[in-house]
């Protein structure tokens, strides 16, 4: 009888500790490539514009976006403009001048993987450029979605030093398409 109500009190120990747990987890999200837990309040998900920074210097929490500029800059709600870093698209705004080859087909690439969804935002070391834009790493559902561009041939990879934290997969991912012939490495000529 004692082993039946130790057993029973073991069993009822192991309960709290994995209720406890799951409690603890609850609203929380893994995001890819990070492996850190970053908390989504899911009352205020959808209105959730603060940019703040953990003490890693990354942006913390998800944002809206609003709109897509073209293939690597967005703006989320609030009014934040965002250039993706790491990789570059060919212009298909530039007042004045036509689209460059495939700067249309990469702008609606990048509203197909990112417009009106929410999206997580990585710093690497500057925080903005010389226009005022937040420099960024974007992340929406399981997408890296600058490695994304790059590796479906949407976007060159291209090092902005100091921020160069995954220049090395940018680089396989463009080497990836262009020996895929992939999107632009088959529709334009050269870099």
């Amino acid at each position: 009888m004692k082993r039946k109500v130790g057993i029973y009190i073991v069993f009822g120990a192991v309960m709290l500790v994995v209720g406890i747990g799951i409690g603890l987890c609850w609203g929380k999200k893994i995001f890819p490539g990070q492996g850190a837990l970053i908390n989504l309040q899911f009352s205020s998900f959808d209105r959730q514009t603060d940019i703040s920074a953990d003490r890693d210097g990354r942006s913390v929490g998800a944002f809206k976006v609003a709109r897509v500029i073209d293939g690597d800059t967005i703006e989320i709600e609030g009014g934040e403009r965002v250039r993706y870093i790491g990789m570059d698209t060919p212009e298909s705004v530039t007042p004045g001048k036509p689209a460059e080859c495939f700067g249309k087909d990469a702008s609606e690439w990048n509203a197909a993987l990112v417009e009106g969804k929410m999206v997580r935002l990585e710093k690497d070391t500057t925080d903005r450029d010389q226009y005022g834009r937040l420099l960024r790493y974007v992340y929406a559902d399981d997408i890296f979605v600058n490695e994304e561009l790059v590796r479906l041939g949407f976007a060159y990879a291209t090092a902005y030093p100091p921020d160069t934290k995954y220049q090395d997969r940018m680089t396989v991912a463009e080497r990836y398409a262009e020996s895929n012939k992939l999107g632009l490495w088959s529709a334009c000529k050269g870099k």
